[in-house]
């Protein structure tokens, strides 16, 4: 399998897409658990991974399709995006033995705006509405790469230095009984640099006005702490041999949650000094695993 698939057998650089826009880099995305197909889909259905996240991504407007074939004037006349699509896939010769994955997504993240954060809220909502198309996911273990070098701390505006801050109402009606344990691994691959600045990160987070995570504790991660994830070493910087683990709480076991944490993540980390990709990884470490509903569900419940 290639290691990077922009728009099916278009070639590409490493962490970027085509086109004529500037891109923040790749994210990649690994959902882990377990998934019950649907009882009523037809195995041998033609919509695979990659076309049903494709078609929610135009749905939802988020798709870039700038990048597609045509003359200039054809692909100013087409929508820009959030991300434009790489590949997508159920299963991964790369993939972990045992380590339940489900499915995997990866983008080429475009340019992202001076007071918005890295979309990686709508990019885990709308990998799992496409994964929740062949079955019901039961998540443990939600994977992200995060294109940190993609961010820019000084473009920042003094309102929103860590923008991911603006949309921490979204959980304010969290049901308190919500609150889940989660252990997350931030992995900086071979460059030692996140262990480095472990103690500052936790204290970034822990000065924002929100309530979507607690961390109570932090420990530097060596290689054998985070599942391995089914990506080219190459294409982030991997392997996975300096990390520092998180324990906390979420406000509640979601994808939407998940993603305002990788958010903030990125954008604290930048504002440190980091430049280059980093994985994210959050288990959900209480006992069980979550059911997702289906995507026309307006919220991820637990």
């Amino acid at each position: 399998m290639p290691e990077h698939v922009p728009e099916r057998g278009v070639a590409a650089q490493p962490g970027v897409v085509p086109g004529i826009r500037r891109a923040a880099g790749t994210m990649f995305a690994a959902l882990y658990g377990e998934l019950v197909p649907h009882a009523w889909r037809d195995p041998g259905s033609e919509l695979d991974a990659y076309s049903l996240f494709y078609h929610r991504s135009i749905a939802m407007g988020w798709l870039d399709d700038t990048s597609a074939g045509g003359g200039i004037e054809d692909r100013m006349r087409r929508a820009p995006g959030l991300w434009g699509m790489n590949d997508a896939g159920w299963s991964h010769p790369l993939a972990a033995a045992g380590a339940g994955l489900i499915s995997w997504f990866q983008v080429g993240a475009s340019a992202v705006a001076d007071d918005r954060p890295l979309p990686v809220q709508p990019f885990l909502r709308c990998a799992v509405d496409a994964t929740a198309r062949a079955g019901t996911p039961h998540l443990s273990t939600v994977q992200v790469l995060l294109p940190v070098q993609g961010l820019d701390p000084a473009s920042r505006p003094p309102y929103a230095p860590v923008p991911a801050i603006q949309t921490v109402p979204w959980f304010t009606e969290c049901d308190p009984a919500a609150r889940t344990s989660v252990k997350v691994n931030i992995n900086s691959g071979r460059d030692p640099v996140i262990g480095a600045v472990a103690q500052r990160l936790v204290d970034h987070l822990g000065r924002l006005d929100q309530h979507a995570f607690a961390c109570g504790s932090h420990e530097v991660a060596g290689q054998d702490a985070v599942v391995p994830p089914p990506l080219h070493d190459r294409s982030w910087n991997g392997p996975c041999l300096h990390g520092v683990a998180l324990r906390g709480e979420l406000a509640e076991w979601s994808c939407d949650a998940v993603g305002w944490l990788a958010e903030a993540v990125a954008d604290c980390t930048a504002r440190l000094g980091i430049r280059l990709p980093l994985l994210l990884t959050v288990t959900r470490s209480r006992d069980g695993m979550i059911t997702t509903p289906a995507p026309e569900a307006s919220r991820y419940s637990r």
